[in-house]
C-alpha cells in the first residue's frame, strides 16, 4: 500500500512539473520578443564604378531581375513558409556618401525584430548608433557602426508593403 501511494504521488508530480514546464515554454514561446535579433541579410551594397554596367553584367551573366536599385531576392520564411520575405541587393557609385562615416566600399542590411527594443539594448551597450529610427510603409531603419566602423543598417521589414512598392515600380523579383 505504501508503494503504491508513493508510486500514484511520483507519477502525480511528474505530471505537474510536466504540465508546468510546458505552460512556461508555451508562454515564452507567445510572449514578446525579450531578446531582439537579426533574422536574416535584408541587403547586401558595395560601391562600384559604374552601377549601371553592373547590374546589366550581373543580369546579362548571372540572370538577376534588375531594375534601378539593383535586384531584390524574393524567398519564403523559414517560421512561416506561407510568408515572403525580400533580400536587397545594389552596387552604389563609388562617389556615394550613403556609407559614411564609414569608409568601407560596402554596407550590410540585416533584417530585424522589434528595432525600438534592438536600438534600446544597442545604446545600453554603448554602441555607435547614427541616427534615429526612420518609418516607411515598407519598414523602420536605423544606421549603426561596429567595432571597425562599418557601417550597417538595420530593417524591421514590412514584407507586405515592401512587395506591394515592388509592383508598383514594375520590378521582378530574383527568385
Amino acid at each position: 500500500m505504501k508503494k503504491a501511494f508513493l508510486l500514484c504521488s511520483a507519477l502525480a508530480a511528474s505530471f505537474a512539473l510536466g504540465f508546468a514546464f510546458k505552460a512556461v515554454i508555451t508562454n515564452a514561446s507567445q510572449g514578446q520578443v525579450k531578446n531582439p535579433k537579426v533574422t536574416g541579410i535584408g541587403g547586401i551594397f558595395f560601391k562600384c564604378k559604374n552601377p549601371k554596367a553592373i547590374r546589366e553584367w550581373y543580369k546579362t551573366n548571372l540572370g538577376l531581375a534588375v531594375n534601378q536599385y539593383g535586384s531584390v531576392f524574393e524567398w519564403y520564411q523559414g517560421a512561416d513558409s506561407t510568408k515572403k520575405g525580400f533580400t536587397q541587393w545594389s552596387p552604389f557609385k563609388e562617389t556615394t556618401k550613403y556609407f559614411e562615416p564609414s569608409a568601407k566600399d560596402f554596407m550590410i542590411n540585416y533584417r530585424v525584430e522589434n528595432i525600438e527594443t534592438l536600438v534600446a539594448e544597442l545604446h545600453k551597450n554603448g554602441v555607435t548608433v547614427l541616427d534615429t529610427i526612420q518609418v516607411y510603409n515598407y519598414g523602420k531603419f536605423v544606421h549603426l557602426l561596429d567595432p571597425e566602423g562599418n557601417k550597417l543598417e538595420l530593417w524591421e521589414p514590412n514584407d507586405i508593403e515592401y512587395e506591394k512598392m515592388g509592383k508598383q515600380l514594375g520590378s521582378e523579383t530574383t527568385k
